[in-house]
């Protein structure tokens, strides 16, 4: 391959080609890697693909002179910020706010290649440098705070960010079409403080600057001022700014801060299983850019035999942010442009057969819609499976199992893995059509059998269903349901796989009893557990609003969540029951909480028939239970029964929930 094969990111490299001036310079958090699945080479892609010259500077040094911003020049139509693929402080930080082991999209991991907020940053260095010059932000730092949103690094609300930064417009979720409308217009010798119709944009006004005057058709918000003096504004204003990201025909958002207003433009409809074939068919050379030569880049070597066949996820949940950025609706690539991009992935010097993931947002999502989509276009809902898959919904697999076979039948192909997320609601949903039925159950066989490396990832979250409901996620039943089918093929095939479930600890609505519960419960599945985490709350969820505020958004009810580290670690320490370094402190909490009755359920006990037990009869161990052991208990005894009262009154609120 040649330099001038990726996009340029030097003075030389733009000269290389011919070019004199640039129309558009890109400024990347990430490390610049040629690949679909990395924002900034798509947006500069699509740009190219439509005759506009473009640049990328990829981590630029904020520090010392600037000289990163100012080797290439002033663009002609506008400087683009993309701060990366992931928010930048969840990138750098764990939820309990120490610095990660690497940053998985800088070179060799490294911590000192973007700056805390790089789209605050990078706009304050610009504007300072070319004042005159239009700055547009995208990605999905910008669009997640494109209102009013509880910022948990810093703890406390922040405005849009278009007020911090000093930019221009902020291009919100998947940035194509806007982009090349602005870009179209600004050719047209338009100002870019005059162009605020363009869908799925955000920009600041006056009053008397909102085009079109403020109208009943707008959805006006509680101020920021207002949302920083009273928690239930902001919880009330969440409600419509997630319903109006998941709307096929959406309502203009208006928030005052100050004396200006957000003005936050309704999104473009999906892109078209036409348009999302042309974004990924473009000529990437899907490896890091040759300055990189040498290094490792994390995120990279996760997904460089790896390909996406759709975009937005219809889960809605709580947590997740893929709905802000994406959106509900499913837009998916065709068969044709799938295996296109296979045969591209093979030509990898170091492609040995096997495909790490063909997924998406959710791994079966594929080609997912409504069937009577007139119902569709006026919807609310967040979700299309929660509190039950939407009867509307069409869950046929076989499209997707049609996709996993043709790549598999491709020479050279020896296995194809599912690495995204299974949702296995929809598997386990009984349609009113047996077709679809036999599909799911088609897929559910073909998954279990062909595509898994032996660890099956799913995200049951939590035990509790009060916890879950918070989650908008499906009762943990439904996961038990899933693991005996999963069990029993591999039983029928002859495999020896397992199934690896993710948690979450400390979210809204969760109590350490619940957490106990949940100890207690996959200890009777045979689950030592490995991936977990504690709730991090990041900007524009509904589960970041109802941890801030303490309401839900939806009923305004008021929710318990652990704040604090201590109610935090209470939480998360029993995840990890089986450490013998964990048993003093869990049994200290389960006393305290008022649920001593687990501790004998956990430790050295047989377990309850109602839990099961997947290891050998723990008979046995009643008369080998050292004798020391057994005074430790009756020198508890005195201790829990001080707790038996508030223990009782807990059990039966435990039930409850």
């Amino acid at each position: 391959m040649q330099l001038t094969d990726w996009l340029p990111t030097t003075k030389k490299e733009v000269e290389l080609r011919g070019w004199d001036t640039l129309d558009i310079i890109l400024f990347s958090g990430d490390a610049y890697v040629d690949h679909p699945s990395f924002g900034a080479a798509v947006v500069g892609r699509i740009l190219e693909a439509n005759g506009y010259k473009v640049a990328i500077v990829p981590q630029p040094d904020w520090h010392g002179d600037f000289r990163d911003f100012k080797k290439l020049g002033c663009p002609r139509l506008f400087f683009g910020i993309s701060p990366g693929c992931m928010d930048s402080m969840v990138n750098k930080y764990t939820a309990n706010r120490r610095l990660r082991s690497e940053d998985a999209y800088s070179p060799d991991g490294r911590h000192d290649c973007r700056p805390e907020y790089p789209t605050i940053v990078y706009t304050k260095i610009l504007k300072q440098l070319f004042p005159d010059v239009p700055v547009v932000l995208g990605g999905i730092e910008a669009s997640l705070r494109r209102l009013t949103h509880y910022d948990y690094w810093q703890d406390r609300l922040m405005p849009c960010i278009l007020h911090e930064s000093g930019a221009d417009m902020i291009v919100y979720g998947m940035g194509e079409r806007p982009l090349l409308e602005l870009c179209r217009q600004m050719e047209e010798g338009r100002a870019i403080n005059t162009i605020n119709e363009i869908p799925q944009t955000v920009f600041l006004a006056k009053k008397d600057e909102v085009p079109g005057g403020i109208t009943d058709d707008d959805i006006i918000l509680h101020s920021h001022e207002e949302c920083m003096q009273n928690k239930r504004a902001e919880a009330e204003n969440f409600r419509h700014i997630e319903e109006e990201s998941n709307k096929m025909h959406a309502q203009r958002l208006l928030q005052l801060t100050g004396k200006v207003y957000t003005v936050v433009n309704p999104p473009y409809p999906p892109m078209t299983t036409e348009e999302l074939d042309a974004s990924f068919d473009l000529p990437y050379t899907r490896l890091p850019h040759p300055k990189y030569k040498n290094k490792r880049i994390p995120a990279y070597e996760m997904i460089r035999h790896s390909v996406n066949i759709h975009r937005g996820c219809f889960g809605g949940c709580a947590f997740c942010t893929i709905s802000a950025h994406q959106g509900k609706f499913i837009s998916s690539r065709s068969k044709e442009s799938v295996l296109r991009e296979v045969k591209e992935v093979m030509k990898l010097p170091d492609f040995k057969g096997y495909l790490s993931d063909l997924g998406g947002p959710s791994a079966n999502m594929y080609s997912m819609h409504g069937r009577n989509l007139k119902a569709c276009e006026k919807c609310a809902r967040p979700s299309c499976v929660f509190p039950a898959v939407c009867p509307n919904l069409n869950t046929d697999h076989s499209k997707l199992i049609d996709i996993y076979r043709s790549v598999d039948s491709i020479p050279g192909i020896k296995k194809s893995f599912i690495g995204s997320g299974v949702r296995y609601d929809l598997l386990l949903h009984k349609s009113k059509d047996e077709n679809t039925n036999k599909a799911a159950a088609e897929y559910t066989r073909e998954l279990i059998t062909r595509h898994v490396s032996g660890r099956l990832k799913v995200a049951p979250e939590h035990t509790s269903d009060s916890v879950l409901h918070y989650m908008r996620k499906p009762s943990f039943s439904q996961f038990e349901q899933f693991k005996r089918i999963f069990d029993r093929i591999n039983r029928e095939e002859g495999l020896n796989q397992q199934i690896i479930p993710y948690f979450i600890s400390s979210h809204p609505g969760c109590h350490p009893a619940d957490m106990a519960e949940l100890a207690v419960i996959t200890k009777g599945l045979d689950f030592h557990l490995e991936q977990v985490q504690d709730f991090t709350p990041t900007p524009m969820t509904v589960s970041t609003e109802t941890w801030y505020t303490g309401y839900d958004p939806y009923t305004l009810e008021p929710v318990y969540s652990a704040k604090t580290q201590n109610e935090k670690l209470a939480q998360r320490q029993f995840f990890f029951w089986y450490k013998p370094e964990e048993r003093r402190n869990i049994e200290k909490e389960l006393r305290k909480i008022g649920r001593a009755d687990l501790i004998s359920r956990l430790y050295n006990y047989p377990m309850m028939p109602h839990y099961g037990n997947n290891k050998s009869s723990r008979d046995s161990n009643r008369t080998r239970r050292k004798t020391t052991e057994s005074r430790q208990q009756r020198k508890g005894q005195h201790q829990i029964n001080q707790h038996s009262e508030r223990g009782n009154k807990q059990n039966k609120s435990s039930r409850r929930r």
